[in-house]
């Protein structure tokens, strides 16, 4: 199971790219969900440094199901953004893993014929609930808050997982490097659509007039920066990887252990940079964090065995 060693190292890399996005940001605010959307799908077209690795035309039919598997995909990262612009991104984002794993498993079944055995969905079953178990907080305002946002969460969830569970069938059918590359085609158009709509249209043209600088202008920040977008563009691209060559279910059920990087990296940076990195260390909040840590090894391990 090389790939469970694969997808763990992308959690960890997009770990890391969420850390240093906080280190970085002066402020948690999100803008637009379309200006974001529409930024992903852009660096999306990195995937042309990839042609020369096994890209090839394909059949119009199947290079059409590829692109709207894209555009399928960026829409379900809209409305991701979509949910952190009106919530925590520490709340929506452990929903959302949550139902993209869930769904996952119910669209593999039925379009991958994907069955699992009995310690493999106590497996994922306890990652899920591990994941949410580390993020979130379980206070009734908090949990309040979520349910109000829910819907976008879902429909986030659902898209993600559909998306996942198509590109997994197309792997099946061809060599990596070409299917990643037609469904980052798929994402930059489904991104560009966008643009189809007034009120978005405007948002995204302001934001490109009145684009803002990093703060930060020095040399070291400025590293920090290419380095956290490289690490994040790695990271996405091991996570297709591991999904073409094992199962797409428990890959995005893996997800918890991005939840546990996280946390230990944030616990770590809170030494060192408190007033960005405030980690709650009262023996409540640690004895969560632990449980959950726990819970999550126990499922790493049944899917794993």
């Amino acid at each position: 199971m090389f790939w469970l060693f694969i997808a763990t190292f992308a959690y960890l890399l997009i770990a890391l790219q969420s850390t240093l996005d906080k280190f970085l940001l002066s402020s948690r605010r999100v803008g637009h969900p379309a200006t974001y959307t529409f930024y992903s799908g852009l660096l999306s077209l990195t995937a042309i440094l990839l042609l020369p690795f096994g890209f090839h035309l394909i059949a119009p039919a199947v290079a059409a199901w590829e692109i709207l598997a894209g555009a399928v995909f960026s829409y379900g990262v809209f409305f991701l953004f979509w949910a952190i612009r009106d919530h925590e991104a520490t709340q929506v984002v452990p929903v959302v893993g949550a139902v993209t794993a869930v769904a996952t498993y119910v669209f593999s079944f039925l379009l991958l014929g994907e069955r699992l055995d009995r310690p493999e969905l106590w497996g994922i079953t306890l990652l899920v609930l591990g994941g949410l178990f580390i993020s979130l907080d379980f206070s009734p305002q908090r949990l309040r808050r979520i349910f109000l946002g829910f819907e976008s969460s879902l429909f986030s969830g659902l898209l993600l997982a559909l998306a996942y569970t198509w590109f997994k069938k197309f792997f099946e059918s061809d060599n990596f490097v070409n299917v990643y590359i037609w469904t980052r085609l798929g994402l930059m158009l489904g991104a560009a659509s966008l643009l189809l709509y007034p009120a978005w249209r405007k948002i995204i043209w302001s934001s490109l007039l009145k684009f803002k600088k990093p703060a930060g202008q020095d040399a070291h920040t400025g590293s920090i920066f290419v380095l956290n977008k490289t690490v994040g563009g790695v990271g996405s691209f091991l996570l297709n990887y591991a999904i073409s060559l094992g199962s797409v279910t428990i890959v995005n059920a893996l997800i918890s252990l991005e939840y546990v990087f996280i946390f230990f990296l944030v616990w770590g940076f809170s030494f060192w940079v408190a007033k960005i990195f405030d980690e709650r260390r009262d023996w409540v909040t640690m004895a969560q964090k632990l449980t959950a840590v726990v819970i999550i090894t126990v499922g790493m391990f049944l899917v794993a065995r």
